[in-house]
């Protein structure tokens, strides 16, 4: 019997250790998003969370902020919906003819990666990298050219993979304005062909949801509101944290999902994890 209480001992103590591990990997292994690059999009089929990211698209994502901060976005409806593609939403005519009263945007298809912005959990795909950006999922030429360019950069651009939100346009590549997209599915077609500039966070189950059609039937869904987190009263303030792409653990993930899938996995293919409260 001492030698049996022992052994659960000593269990336990081993079982103790290990959480405490745990918890503080955990912790260092998630970041916690600036609530001025978040917006919180309610919507009569639920509420989806997303990130913003100035470090891919600066001009769009100061663009969209300041719409939000005014409230454009408010009542708006998704008038475009392709199932296996993406929902269209942002334009004051709900028809995807309308915009803002400020100028069109100049496109930001790519953008300048240095080594001051490293690949979350990087991996080679043919001459290329892949990985991400906090959670937005880029390709870029590879690194190590950088020490061939002036700026000592390489060109990236967003993948357009599920939950990636798109700046929508003419034919112009120079004329996005108000309306954009979220992406119900993965394709590559859109990628250095439109601008990428945020990611669901919180919600790709109601960015499907949305009622499909070319143009959406009525009754449209619409977003009701849309709020910077910043924004929002501190009660109502969801808190949001989300996987470092850049911690071991998420490489942890990276390396399992290749393993489980082989050569033909993508930066698609894996969600970020994220937390919300």
């Amino acid at each position: 019997m001492k030698l049996a209480m022992t052994a659960a001992a000593l269990a336990l103590a081993a079982m103790t250790a290990s959480a405490q591990t745990a918890s503080a990997q955990t912790a260092s292994d998630w970041r916690t998003p600036d609530p001025n690059n978040v917006i919180v999009v309610e919507t009569n089929k639920g509420r989806i969370i997303a990130e913003l990211y100035p470090q891919a698209a600066p001009n769009h994502v100061e663009r969209v902020r300041g719409l939000v901060k005014s409230g454009f976005y408010d009542g708006l409806t998704f008038f475009r919906v392709i199932s296996d593609f993406m929902a269209q939403t942002g334009d004051p005519q709900n028809t995807g003819i309308g915009g803002s009263d400020q100028p069109n945007l100049t496109a930001e298809f790519n953008f300048r990666r240095g080594g001051d912005l490293p690949l979350g959990a990087g991996f080679k795909v043919g001459s290329n990298e892949s990985g991400w950006v906090d959670a937005l999922p880029v390709t870029s030429q590879n690194s190590a050219l950088a020490v061939m360019t002036a700026d000592r950069k390489v060109s990236t651009w967003g993948n357009f993979c599920p939950g990636v939100l798109g700046m929508a346009r003419a034919g112009d590549p120079d004329s996005a304005n108000s309306q954009f997209f979220f992406m119900r599915q993965a394709n590559a077609s859109l990628d250095k062909t439109y601008t990428a500039f945020g990611r669901v966070l919180q919600g790709l189950d109601v960015v499907r949801a949305i009622k499909t059609g070319e143009p959406v039937p009525d009754p449209q869904d619409k977003m009701l509101s849309v709020k910077l987190l910043a924004d929002l009263p501190a009660d109502k303030r969801p808190t949001v944290r989300v996987m470092d792409t850049r911690s071991a653990a998420f490489k942890a993930l990276v390396t399992k999902r290749q393993a489980e899938m082989g050569g033909g996995f993508t930066n698609c293919d894996l969600d970020v994890p994220v937390q919300v409260k």
